[in-house]
């Protein structure tokens, strides 16, 4: 019985260990890079398709960032962060990119497509906010 203890709290040690170092590897592969962050404030009467968000629209805008594309995430709100208060967005799609320069490059002859292709997911105005992972 006692070696069974043993035998499973060394597994344990070594999984958190892994997990640590995992977690650790995956910040410090992020720090400097830049990220693009758009986010879709909710509001009363505005709408979100997240399946043709996340097997269209995102995918399109990723093939046109190239090698400049480190990877890109879509998360999907669901709730505020204060008891009894409205969901402050409804979706946030992030880039995140090793050049501002080479984004913009990539992005600017795209703008009009991408920005024409928001009425087949939404009807929200985004938010975009660029900004530099530090840890």
């Amino acid at each position: 019985m006692k070696s069974k203890l043993i035998v499973t709290f060394v597994l344990l040690t070594t999984c958190l260990a892994a997990f640590s170092q995992e977690k650790h590897q995956a910040s410090v592969a992020e720090k400097g890079l830049l990220k693009v962050v758009v986010m879709y404030p909710y509001a009363e009467g505005k709408t979100f398709n997240m399946e043709y968000y996340e097997t269209k629209h995102m995918p399109m805008v990723a093939g046109f960032l190239g090698a400049n594309l480190v990877k890109y995430t879509i998360e999907k709100g669901l709730a505020s962060g204060m008891p009894n208060q409205p969901l402050p967005f409804m979706a946030i799609g992030t880039f995140y990119i090793k050049s501002l320069s080479e984004y913009q490059a990539a992005i600017g002859p795209h703008r009009d497509a991408i920005r024409a292709d928001f009425a087949n997911y939404t009807n929200i105005s985004p938010v975009i906010l660029v900004s530099e992972v530090v840890k």
